[in-house]
């Protein structure tokens, strides 16, 4: 990825995200950082300051914490990291996991456990794993952000209500009822005014909306809590910014919870981080992230804000959105909005003191309602995966984040593994018949052992079978037991027949270790050339073999209809090249077209009965309803038409009936200077040409023109570029790329 190569300097030109690159100016940087980055970094400083305060608060951790986090995430993570608009700071992600381990382990304990957890995240960085997080089921990493913010509201709503937290969910909703008995009003006033502000601020004007709502909802809820007797507790800081700078202690004992911690916190930041910078990668057009370089820097921000007394760091997509969504184009703003939140922490520390808890505990509970979104329910449900949601939900709220997590993943795995290795087994008597079909599809493993013998026990002993496999995975048990069924029906009298459509063979099952075969080797083996070098046997009949084994079942019902009649669709005239395929390259079955081939695709005017015969047979009996005629690239007759060379009495006579289409190129038609433009030789351009003049000669045709005007029958060309396997429309006057969506095409010239 080009981000690959923004090593050099951080703040340099070289990192913007395309603008400075290309400029090639410095100047030009500056001008852009100026215009773009600076506004930008403003705007995510008025949104991160009051989250941190919040976050901080909610983690039982000192409140500048949140701040020193927060510079932190902007400065060290933005400059190292490999996102180059991912805004890094305290997370709600990472609130409950940090309470838990403040509970357990103090606040100083903590921090080291944020060192570890960061030293972690660079060695996960330098391992080049980075990728294997984006691994997690979404449904998982959804669930867990809905548990963290159910979490994050039973414990706030009991601040905003003038009380304080529990330790668990089940004490908060037990505690809530006496909670409200003695609520106190000043603190649920101002609280409640800060969720309607956040609630109600997507409905105002967006001039209005230019200001950041969880800013403007705690300016409000501060402003009235000083305007008001109300009474509210708020927010404490012991000295300035630097004051509450603190190193970490190391644990006294119980390491083994520790590491389980330090482990926890590291791969939910990573996880969380790296999900961002995917988000944050869709909203712009620059750089793409690089994910290894991204954990280093998540690391790196997490050793120092863990070192100065912080919280953990992640990306945080609240943040990142806005900055992208607020023009930035560099790493600058990121970097911006944290040298922003450390002068404010500093310079104006008193104004962080008039703001309420309530305030912030009314934000958090608007964030972490946020956090449970309904479009993820709604995906959950449409792909199966509810149950997972909801368990994973519970768990985190009624356990801890871990279990949780631990417990979705492996409800998750187990769903996946069921859905991946079921097989459908089903056994049917064939009407009308004696014989009987048995149809395995699916992954036929030990696990379906059981429906597989109630099934094959259905078939009466002695009765003839026909066993349809379309199995991508066949393991030894299953093997076995359709082979000591095999012997038993034939022991008593029946005969048993396989045809084989998946990739998983009986004949391979015993050579080796099972494995997965995968669809394309199937669409090879049908749709690719003869692969045997052996040339002692006869190809012809060991492909009719393969056919009866393979597909000729799956054929034989589209050829119920056809027993005594055809009904094609189309008079298809091609080339006899044995590169072409109609029935591949036209996506078409038994019965759909009438082919003629001959050498060149030519119409003859006179000399040969053939075509003639052919097109009146489809045209009056048969009623095709179009007619087309197909050339491809690479033509040999093309090739000696173009060249002039004498090809002896036997090829020569024919390919004068091509001397009209050498004719109109030379002449420069318009079809070969349209080929000439998208790229095609010369030896193409008159196969291309030659189509449209053999469909100039079909318009001509008596036989056609009756059809065309009585039935609406249609005449087109077409052309098989055998280099990329794609088919182009030839017009009278041009070429038109035929679009893959279905029944139309893109007018335009190729």
């Amino acid at each position: 990825m080009a981000v690959e190569n923004d090593v050099a300097t951080p703040l340099s030109p070289s990192t913007a995200s395309g603008e400075g690159r290309s400029s090639g100016s410095r100047s030009g940087w500056v001008a852009s950082v100026l215009r773009h980055d600076v506004p930008a970094s403003i705007v995510v400083f008025l949104v991160a300051l009051p989250l941190s305060l919040g976050i901080a608060l909610a983690s039982g951790a000192p409140v500048a914490a949140g701040l020193i986090a927060a510079v932190v995430g902007g400065i060290v993570a933005g400059t190292v990291g490999g996102s180059v608009l991912q805004v890094s700071g305290p997370a709600a992600g990472l609130t409950v996991v940090v309470a838990e381990s403040i509970s357990e382990f103090g606040w100083r304990v903590t921090c080291f456990i944020v060192v570890a957890a960061g030293l972690l995240q660079i060695l996960f960085g330098l391992s080049r794993i980075a990728r294997a997080a984006l691994a997690v089921a979404p449904v998982v990493v959804h669930a867990m952000l809905a548990g963290i913010g159910i979490t994050i509201a039973l414990q706030q709503i009991h601040v905003l209500l003038g009380g304080s937290s529990h330790s668990s969910a089940w004490k908060n909703i037990a505690e809530l009822p006496g909670q409200l008995m003695n609520l106190h009003g000043g603190d649920a006033f101002i609280g409640a005014v800060v969720i309607v502000i956040m609630l109600g601020w997507r409905y105002v004007p967006d001039r209005v909306r230019a200001v950041p709502g969880p800013l403007v909802a705690v300016f409000a809820g501060t402003v009235l809590s000083l305007l008001l007797p109300t009474g509210a507790e708020r927010i404490v800081l012991s000295g300035s910014l630097f004051d509450a700078i603190e190193l970490p202690k190391l644990p006294s004992g119980n390491w083994a919870a520790v590491a389980i911690m330090v482990l926890t916190i590291a791969l939910i930041a990573s996880v969380e981080s790296l999900l961002s910078a995917v988000a944050v990668d869709k909203m712009h057009t620059g750089n793409r992230t690089n994910f290894d370089r991204e954990l280093i820097g998540q690391g790196a921000a997490n050793v120092v804000s863990g070192l100065l007394g912080g919280l953990p760091v992640t990306g945080v997509i609240v943040r990142s959105a806005t900055n992208a969504q607020a023009g930035a184009r560099t790493r600058v703003s990121a970097v911006l909005h944290g040298f922003w939140i450390l002068l404010f922490s500093v310079a104006l520390a008193g104004l962080v003191q008039q703001i309420p808890k309530a305030a912030l505990a009314g934000l958090l509970i608007v964030i972490g309602i946020q956090l449970v979104k309904l479009a993820h329910i709604k995906l959950a449900r449409r792909t199966g995966d509810l149950l997972v949601y909801a368990v994973t939900v519970v768990a985190v709220v009624f356990l801890n984040l871990l279990e949780g997590v631990i417990i979705g993943l492996a409800l998750a795995f187990g769903l996946l593994l069921w859905r991946v290795v079921r097989v459908a087994v089903a056994a049917m008597q064939i009407p009308g018949s004696r014989r009987w079909l048995v149809t395995i599809d699916g992954s036929c493993t030990f696990l379906a052992l059981p429906k597989l013998s109630a099934e094959l026990a259905k078939v009466p002993a002695g009765a003839d079978v026909t066993v349809e496999m379309t199995v991508d995975f066949l393991d030894h048990a299953a093997f076995e037991a359709i082979e000591e069924w095999v012997r038993q029906q034939e022991s008593s009298g029946g005969t048993v027949g396989f045809v084989e459509i998946g990739s998983a063979r009986m004949a391979h099952a015993t050579a080796g270790p099972p494995a997965r075969g995968f669809g394309r080797a199937v669409m090879d083996e049908i749709l690719g050339p003869w692969r045997s070098d052996d040339k002692n046997i006869d190809r012809v009949t060991s492909g009719v073999a393969a056919y009866h084994r393979s597909h000729a079942h799956v054929v034989r019902p589209h050829l119920d209809d056809l027993h005594d009649s055809q009904d094609p669709d189309s008079f298809f005239l091609t080339c006899s090249d044995s590169r072409i395929v109609p029935n591949v390259i036209t996506n078409s079955g038994p019965g759909d077209m009438f082919t003629v081939r001959n050498v060149g695709n030519l119409v003859p005017l006179t000399g040969d009965a053939s075509v003639e015969a052919a097109l009146i047979f489809a045209l009056q009996e048969l009623n095709v309803r179009s007619i087309v005629v197909c050339g491809h690239s690479s033509c040999g007759a093309m090739k000696a038409l173009y060249s002039g060379t004498d090809t002896g009495p036997g090829i020569g006579p024919w390919l004068a009936h091509a001397d009209p289409s050498l004719e109109r190129f030379r002449l420069g038609h318009p079809v070969a200077i349209a080929a000439e433009a998208a790229g095609f030789g010369a030896v193409d351009q008159l196969g291309m040409v030659n189509v449209a003049v053999q469909v100039e000669t079909l318009h001509r045709h008596p036989a056609v023109r009756a059809a065309v005007a009585e039935r609406g029958v249609t005449v087109s060309g077409l052309f098989f570029d055998i280099a990329s396997a794609r088919v182009i429309e030839i017009t009278v006057d041009g070429l038109v790329q035929i679009d893959d969506a279905e029944h139309s095409h893109t007018p335009e010239l190729v």
